[in-house]
Parts: structure tokens; C-alpha cells; sequence
């Protein structure tokens, strides 16, 4: 007997008649059909984009400072907008997936996002001045934020409940490959080809998604119950029995055919889920990994760790990657919620243990190095740390690793994966850009206010803000989040139907 969401007993959790097995069969005929995966894979290819797009800045923002023509150089108040106004951008492409997520539907949505990413990666290839690289950051950033929206709900919608966790995962897998694919490219391109290498991904999107079908459930939205009963036999192939799993999904749209209302949306169960998701996306940002991605080379910079910074961010990188594919192989075996308690607390104590080391570790040789920041670069932010106590310096880059591990465990990966999950139809559209819109928008206030907080108050306070939301994140894990491994959309979609108090445990 399948486990119930946060662990109630008794048979009103069960809400449908189901014929012997279906979850199986889904699973064989997942594993049996490759089209699924590749709808997965050119969909993902825009996350892929966009994790590239979010750490361009990291070996940039370097290599600006240091720039001799006057037009590109950056002082500290311009780079803190070119690594910040990417998040002002993804708020923007947020909300406009409130709109386009219905509009167009999840999978030309996903296309339209190639066009300001194409334009953005242009500008910033071509920059001559700042304007052009600010806007390119911004045409980035929209993308980004149009794609975050879309693209877990078109994946969760054409997985089966048994791979639903593993092809879950596979956006945040994609945008941390991205980004490792930038900081790798930062060791051999300059910075303006790394924005030309950036248009590759977007191109091979738009041309794989031509010939991916759309989602089945936005299709049934819609009307197009034939093109739907299509897609889905597309999706899971020839062989494959379909119409059971065609009849729920077609029951449950029949029912939710309409918009939800604002009245409606007070209703526990629409608000509810929704409530969970946008709470679970502010905190994946407040723990502090937008900014640490964005300004990771010039971190690794102001600690003066052993080895080089580019070397640092790479090898961080590396560990990211590593760390998702851990997610998505036990995702569907520990279950969501074993793995978002790992994760905060893995988080916790590797930014606990940077500030610590920051506050009471070896000291700059000048005892003001936080004075005139304003004009100073960030690469400066702290003068060389005098006589490095050999593998000490190693601490930043090890507390790094274990973050970035633990985040890419757990609450990357999972926190898209839930919000796609625990959303209702009627507003999942609406209600996956309002997610992503209030995450960015967090996200920019965190970038933007970083290098001034640091200049303030020193680079350890960031750290220890982050260590203390990480411990309120493990109390909400415990608290609210379902878990929802094994179960299809619809079920878990009743179970908020439901009202039982045992929500809160």
C-alpha cells in the first residue's frame, strides 16, 4: 500500500477506482517508449539555456573590471546591476508566463522564449557600451524567467506518475549542466564569445520542440480531445494502453473547465497548494543561491582560497551537476521530502561554516580593507589575505561544494518539481508564473543588495542570514510540504480536495 501524502491513514485518501496496477504500467511503458525522454530533452534545452544565462556574470564581471576600454570597464555600482538586472528580467518573464501558459500553451510558450534569448546573447556578444550588455543581461533573464515557468509544468504533464520524480528533476539538471557548461567555457573563450557559444542551445530547442507534440492536458483545456488522445499516444507509445489514463486526465479537466475565480482561489483547496508552492520558491532563493552563483568567481576572489578562482567555480560546478543527478536517480526511491530535510540541513551547516570562517578566519593585511568600496571592485572587496595558512584556504571552496551539493539535492531540484505537482489545473498557469515572479523578484532584491550589504557589514553576514533561513526551511519541510512521490497529478490534486486537517502534521 502506497504511502499517504504526509502520512495519514485511513481509505478517504484513496479518491479513485483504479484498475489493477496502472502506476506500473505507466512505468513499463515510460521505460519501453523513448518519445517521452525526448520531449523531456528538447524541453529542458531552455533550462539549459538559462542556467548558462544566470552565471555568465561570474567570469564576466572579472574580466570587465580589468577592461581598458573605458566604454565596458565596470566600477562596483554598475557591476552589481549587470549581475542583478538577470533577475529583474526572469520577474518579468514570470509574469508573463501567467499569461502565455494559457495562451499559447506550455510547449510554444517554451519556443516563443528562444526569441529574447537569441536577442539577449546577440547584444552582450556585440556589446559597445553598458546599455547593450544591461539588456542583453535582461532579454536573458526574461527568458529565464519564461522558461522556469513553463517548462516544469510542460514535463510534469507529459510524465507518467512512476518517472514523473527522475523527469522532474531533469530541468534543474539542465540548468546546473548550463552553468557548468559556462564556467568551463570561461577557462578557454573571452567573454564575448562565451555569448555567442550561449545561441547553440536555443537554436537546437526551437528545432527539436517543432516536432514535440504539446501538452495532453492543455490540449483536453482546450477542447482538442483528439489531438490530446494523439499526444498522449505519442508520448507513451503505440503499445501502450492509454485510455485509461486518458479517461482521469479527461475527467479531471471536465471538471476543472473553467478559470478559477478570486473568490474560488480562497477556496483551501486552490490556495492551499498554492500557498505551499510560492512559499517553497521564496525560500529556495533566500537561502542565498542566486547570489552565490552570480558573484562565485569573485567570492572565491575575496577569500583568497588555494586555488584559482576560475579553477574554483568550475570544480563547484562540477559538484552541482554531480549532485542533481543524485537527486533524480533516488527522487522517485526516497521521496521529496527525505531529500529536501537533507538538503536544508547539508545547506545550513556549509553557510554556517563560511561566515564562520570569513568572521574569525585570517585576516586582510589591511585592517580597513571595507573602506572606499564604492570606488573599489568587487574583485577587491578584500585585500589579499596575509600568509594563507596552507590547506585552511581550502575551507570556502569545501563549504561552497557541500552548498551548492545540498542545494542541488533537494531544494533546487524538488522545489520546481512540487510547485509543477501540487498546483491545480485551473491555475496552474497563472499560479506557475506568480511562483516564479515572486522568486525572482526575491532574487533580485538578494543580487542587487549583496556587494552593498558586504561593503556594510562584511561578506559573513550574508552568510549567517542565509545558514538561519535554511534552518526555517527544515521546519517547513516538516510542516507543509506533501510528499508526493507515486502519485499522478489528479491524486494528488484530491488529496487538497480533501480539507483533512492531518495536512499539518
Amino acid at each position: 500500500m502506497q504511502e499517504p501524502l504526509l502520512g495519514a491513514e485511513g481509505p478517504d485518501y484513496d479518491t479513485f477506482e483504479k484498475p489493477p496496477s496502472p502506476g506500473d504500467r505507466a512505468r513499463v511503458g515510460a521505460l519501453q517508449n523513448k518519445r517521452v525522454f525526448l520531449a523531456t530533452f528538447a524541453a529542458v534545452l531552455g533550462n539549459f539555456s538559462f542556467g548558462y544565462a544566470l552565471v555568465y556574470t561570474s567570469p564576466v564581471i572579472p574580466a570587465l573590471e580589468h577592461s581598458l576600454d573605458p566604454d565596458l570597464h565596470l566600477t562596483k555600482s554598475q557591476a552589481s546591476w549587470f549581475g542583478s538586472v538577470f533577475t529583474l528580467g526572469a520577474a518579468a518573464g514570470g509574469l508573463s508566463a501567467m499569461i502565455l501558459n494559457d495562451l499559447l500553451g506550455r510547449k510554444l510558450s517554451i519556443m516563443f522564449s528562444a526569441v529574447p534569448s537569441a536577442a539577449g546573447y546577440a547584444l552582450m556578444a556585440g556589446a559597445h557600451g553598458l546599455w547593450m550588455l544591461l539588456l542583453g543581461r535582461m532579454l536573458t533573464g526574461f527568458a529565464g524567467g519564461l522558461t522556469a515557468a513553463c517548462i516544469p509544468v510542460y514535463v510534469s504533464e507529459i510524465a507518467p506518475p512512476g518517472v514523473r520524480g527522475a523527469l522532474g528533476a531533469t530541468p534543474q539538471l539542465m540548468a546546473v549542466f548550463g552553468s557548468l557548461s559556462l564556467y568551463a567555457l570561461g577557462l578557454l573563450l573571452p567573454w564575448r564569445w562565451l555569448a555567442v557559444a550561449g545561441e547553440a542551445p536555443v537554436l537546437v530547442m526551437i528545432l527539436l520542440l517543432s516536432f514535440m507534440p504539446n501538452s495532453p492536458r492543455f490540449l483536453l483545456s482546450r477542447g482538442r480531445d483528439e489531438e490530446a488522445l494523439r499526444a498522449l499516444a505519442w508520448l507513451r507509445g503505440t503499445d501502450a494502453d492509454v485510455h485509461w489514463e486518458f479517461e482521469q486526465i479527461q475527467d479531471n479537466v471536465r471538471r476543472q473547465s473553467s478559470r478559477v475565480s478570486w473568490a474560488e482561489a480562497r477556496a483551501p483547496h486552490v490556495c492551499r497548494p498554492i500557498a505551499v508552492a510560492l512559499l517553497m520558491r521564496l525560500l529556495q532563493q533566500l537561502t542565498g543561491i542566486t547570489p552565490i552563483l552570480v558573484y562565485l568567481q569573485s567570492i572565491f576572489d575575496s577569500t583568497a582560497v588555494l586555488l584559482p578562482p576560475k579553477d574554483d567555480a568550475a570544480i563547484v560546478g562540477a559538484v552541482r551537476l554531480l549532485s542533481v543527478l543524485i537527486a533524480a536517480l533516488t527522487m522517485d526511491l526516497a521521496g521529496r521530502k527525505v531529500l529536501l530535510f537533507v538538503s536544508a540541513a547539508i545547506m545550513f551547516a556549509a553557510n554556517l561554516t563560511l561566515g564562520l570562517y570569513i568572521h574569525f578566519g585570517p585576516r586582510p593585511l589591511s585592517p580597513n580593507s571595507t573602506a572606499g568600496l564604492e570606488s573599489e571592485s568587487w574583485g577587491n572587496l578584500a585585500q589579499p589575505l596575509a600568509a594563507p595558512a596552507g590547506y585552511l584556504t581550502l575551507v570556502p571552496l569545501l563549504a561552497t561544494m557541500f552548498f551548492i551539493m545540498g542545494y542541488a539535492m533537494g531544494w533546487g531540484p524538488i522545489t520546481w518539481l512540487l510547485m509543477s505537482e501540487v498546483l491545480p489545473l485551473r491555475a496552474r498557469g497563472v499560479a506557475s508564473g506568480l511562483c516564479v515572479l515572486a522568486s525572482w523578484l526575491t532574487a533580485f532584491v538578494l543580487t542587487k543588495s549583496f556587494l552593498p550589504v558586504v561593503s556594510a557589514f562584511g561578506l559573513q553576514v550574508p552568510f549567517f542570514f542565509f545558514a538561519a533561513i535554511c534552518l526555517v526551511s527544515l521546519v517547513f519541510t516538516g510542516c507543509c510540504v506533501p510528499e508526493t512521490k507515486g502519485r499522478s497529478l489528479e491524486q494528488i490534486e484530491s488529496f487538497f480536495r480533501t480539507g483533512r486537517r492531518s495536512f499539518l502534521r
